[in-house]
């Protein structure tokens, strides 16, 4: 009998102040797909964190920039080896140009490159590996302002026909910016000798103004990874409207810190829409559950969900709304811990999220306490689905 195949391992390089979604959006991806990550940064250790910065279009001539999440780094890059990792990912925001003059990313990088392995680099992640010499002579895109570097590095330079484009050459898979995250996981899965079965789904995302950023963009750009067909509504909005997200943060107060997050742009109009024709329902956390459990609108597009048992995933504060809307009774879920008390009264069985990422799934749903407990709630949520990613 043939041993089990050994899990794939892919390597994170991190730095202060990289684009919290580069960062969050594939970690939390690949892990949730069953593929082991390592989140590493130079001169840090494994518990201490890197600060991350939201990027984004704002109407200047150039992205903003304003503070994001405090990523936590996983393992210490001093005593990682290049050897047991099977690929390397390199979000951007600026920390790359700091790694970029960091000899010893330099000589991880030419590890990666020399042995052929995958290595998936996003926006201005390429000016790492321009400074590794691995892009001379390679197909590759990158955000534009890099374009300089790249052509000076030999690289030949695919302008990006959109902020969500993707390029493959070899073992270089290189993307423009986060919105090409849903083609740039699944290259990297693809790349780790990856196969995806069971995407044929039809997911609807209950969105709202205050949203917690991680909270919807993490599962929805995962689930689009993973080839589902992905709709985000909110009332009394419609398709390429936005809504402003909330950053939750664990800081040493004794509650979470808020911080404005991007803009997340819905995909749907909400008034109109037809249940029938979705396979299942998402509801991100954040501050929107609070004013979206007063909407007769939404509290019957969740009862249908979850009166017809189609599978629903619930996180942090979004049982606000399964609660409103009376489908908890005799259910067992957990929530973010200050939501317990809504979740109780509407006659629900508590589950204690210790630890916070813990979740849960009892019949149809899929609940989760926090965004540090996306890779559990995705991967529930796909067993639901019937989608899975084997290696």
């Amino acid at each position: 009998m043939a041993g089990a195949k050994a899990q794939k391992r892919v390597l994170l390089l991190c730095g202060d102040y990289m684009e919290d979604y580069e960062a969050m959006v594939p970690f939390q991806a690949l892990l949730a797909f069953g593929v082991s990550v390592d989140a590493v940064c130079p001169g840090k250790k494994a518990g201490e964190v890197c600060r991350t910065a939201v990027h984004q279009s704002s109407g200047h001539q150039t992205y903003s920039e304003s503070r994001g999440h405090n990523f936590a780094l996983n393992a210490t890059f001093d005593e990682i080896e290049s050897t047991k990792y099977d690929g390397l990912v390199i979000p951007g925001g600026r920390a790359p140009e700091y790694l970029a003059m960091d000899a010893s990313v330099i000589d991880l990088v030419r590890d990666f490159s020399n042995s052929r392995k995958p290595i998936a680099s996003i926006c201005h992640g390429q000016l790492v590996l321009a400074a590794a010499g691995s892009v001379e002579g390679r197909k590759c895109t990158a955000y534009p302002p890099v374009k300089p570097v790249l052509i000076a590095a030999g690289a030949h330079w695919i302008e990006p026909e959109t902020m969500a484009a993707c390029v493959v050459d070899g073992n270089i898979i290189t993307a423009a910016t986060y919105e090409g995250h849903p083609e740039f996981i699944r290259h990297i899965v693809k790349a780790l000798g990856g196969t995806i079965t069971g995407a044929d789904r039809r997911i609807l995302f209950l969105c709202g103004d205050y949203m917690e950023d991680y909270e919807v963009t993490v599962p929805f750009q995962s689930l689009q990874a993973l080839e589902c067909h992905v709709d985000a509504v909110c009332p009394k909005k419609k398709a390429g409207d936005a809504c402003p997200t909330a950053i939750h943060d664990f800081e040493g107060d004794q509650t979470y810190s808020e911080k404005p997050g991007h803009n997340f742009v819905l995909t749907a109009k909400f008034e109109g829409l037809e249940a029938s024709k979705y396979d299942a329902l998402v509801i991100p956390g954040g501050r929107a559950p609070e004013y979206l459990a007063l909407d007769d609108s939404v509290i019957a597009l969740v009862k249908d969900f979850m009166e017809t048992k189609k599978p629903v995933a619930s996180i942090c504060h979004g049982q606000q709304i399964l609660a409103a809307a009376n489908v908890l009774k005799g259910r067992k879920c957990t929530a973010y811990p200050a939501v317990k008390l809504n979740v109780v009264l509407s006659g629900a069985t508590w589950l204690e999220p210790d630890p916070i990422d813990r979740c849960f799934t009892d019949g149809n749903l899929v609940t989760g306490a926090a965004w540090p407990g996306h890779p559990e709630f995705i991967s529930q949520f796909m067993t639901l689905l019937g989608v899975r990613v084997s290696f």
